[in-house]
């Protein structure tokens, strides 16, 4: 395989895939060239193709990366690729500068799960996974699709086979975006089950439906609301608060006193994303604030380049930073203003 750039300063290189084998091209370009839009979506490049020829045609830097990107995907073309598939190495693409220069790299904690590849694919989740296999508390931030959820409960599928703990405890406060349980049919274990449903998925996934109802049914896997964490010590489990952004300062120190003999804890949330009443304070950002200083606690901060779903993701949350950033700068010299009209 080889990649030539022309001379002049041109925002175009042509790549040319060698040993030319039209499956691994067929298998590489997706149906319908799906996974060649995957490329042009993730690295703002355009991708002319002809046979086994690319033109790519955009940013210097983006094309290059578009370049390793082909040739990577064109090595494991035997069969064809998923878009998962393809998103998933786009965003190990996108984060091997940064893996590079970031001192949080190096090699993935292996998990024993059920997904054999699942690693860490960004320098800050190759952290987490540390911080959350060397420390009883990490407290995991950011914002959405940056794994915070779904490799906390693999760590925590990977303790429990390891059999370094003997149950697994899942919670996330029963608040979302302005709803209220009592608007929702049935009783309450009907109620607050579409907030545990994504806890749900992420264990069926790691374990496999039929392990998981039997784990349950022995009481060694628990899914359940905050609230129903009061006046209970929890030994030798591992335990997840997910969602921790809206909870209470009381609610989150009750949940971290919770945490007894052998265990090990994790609180994941966006704060961001907060969906308590005006002027109720967040337990996540208070806690964060209060134990920065404490030994034992670890604290995993990510970024929006630590997405890890669609590439547009990632867009969206820069657009949003950008938008938000842009009111307070407004807020910022309206207060100004009225300051300098007062004096």
């Amino acid at each position: 395989m080889s990649a030539k750039t022309p001379e002049t300063k041109s925002r175009a290189i042509e790549l040319l895939l060698s040993p030319v084998n039209n499956k691994h091209l067929a298998n590489l370009c997706g149906a319908l060239d799906e996974n060649l839009r995957q490329i042009e979506t993730a690295l703002d490049v355009s991708i002319a193709r002809r046979g086994e020829r690319f033109t790519l045609r955009g940013d210097s830097a983006q094309t290059t990366r578009a370049s390793e990107a082909l040739q990577q995907f064109y090595a494991q073309a035997k069969e064809a690729l998923s878009v998962d598939e393809i998103q998933l190495g786009l965003i190990e693409i996108l984060n091997r500068p940064v893996r590079k220069t970031s001192s949080g790299g190096g090699v993935s904690p292996a998990l024993m799960t059920r997904k054999s590849e699942l690693h860490g694919r960004t320098p800050r989740q190759i952290e987490y996974l540390k911080h959350i296999q060397e420390h009883d508390i990490t407290f995991g931030t950011g914002p959405a699709g940056t794994g915070k959820t779904y490799l906390a409960v693999a760590s925590a599928v990977d303790a429990f086979e390891r059999e370094l703990v003997q149950r697994i405890v899942l919670t996330r406060p029963a608040v979302e975006a302005g709803e209220r349980l009592g608007f929702l049919p049935g009783d309450l274990a009907q109620k607050v089950d579409p907030y545990l449903r994504p806890l749900y998925d992420a264990l069926y996934d790691l374990m496999g439906f039929e392990r998981v109802g039997k784990l349950f049914e022995r009481g060694s896997i628990e899914i359940a609301p905050l609230a129903y964490m009061r006046g209970r010590t929890l030994n030798h489990a591992f335990i997840i608060l997910d969602e921790a952004q809206n909870t209470t300062p009381e609610q989150m120190k009750m949940f971290l006193t919770r945490i007894g003999i052998g265990a090990k804890a994790v609180v994941t949330g966006d704060v961001t994303q907060i969906d308590l009443q005006r002027g109720q304070k967040s337990g996540l950002i208070e806690a964060r604030l209060i134990l920065q200083e404490v030994r034992g606690i670890a604290f995993t901060e990510f970024l929006k380049e630590d997405v890890v779903r669609h590439p547009l993701v990632a867009r969206i949350v820069s657009a949003y930073e950008a938008h938000t950033a842009a009111l307070e700068a407004l807020e910022a010299k309206s207060r100004a203003r009225h300051h300098a009209e007062k004096s």
